[in-house]
């Protein structure tokens, strides 16, 4: 199964996914978007399968969110995009793809439906442990 998750190593969320995702004894694609950003056609397609509002998809802590105004209701899906892409730390993460679909995880345990073999169980970063359903 080709597993590819949209990372930032900085993100303890995002850590904890990649971990869960590795544990289950799959290498994935890695991509820290931050340094690659995704294409517009490329996040419009991730939103798009994901089933999310764009805005959903808008980090607001530790980014330029209330800087740019864009708590504002008049921005457009495709003005969003635009923040998103001239702004990769507005994308919250980490965003799995796998065949089994595409989901935002977080938290990082929403990945466990995504993947053919989770682990029976994980202990995350802050000790909080997770259990496979």
């Amino acid at each position: 199964m080709t597993v590819t998750i949209y990372h930032n190593p900085d993100c303890g969320t995002s850590r904890n996914t990649l971990a869960m995702i590795r544990q289950s004894g799959t290498d994935p694609v890695v991509i820290e978007y931050l340094k690659a950003p995704p294409s517009r056609e490329t996040l419009k397609e991730l939103i798009t399968t994901m089933g999310m509002p764009v805005r959903s998809l808008l980090r607001e802590k530790g980014t330029p969110y209330k800087e740019l105004g864009l708590d504002q209701p008049k921005w457009t899906d495709e003005e969003l995009i635009d923040f998103m892409l001239a702004h990769p730390i507005l994308i919250n993460r980490p965003i799995v793809v796998t065949p089994k679909g595409v989901r935002l995880c977080r938290p990082s345990e929403a990945v466990i439906d995504l993947l053919d073999s989770p682990v029976g169980r994980f202990v995350k970063e802050d000790g909080e442990v997770v259990a496979a359903r």
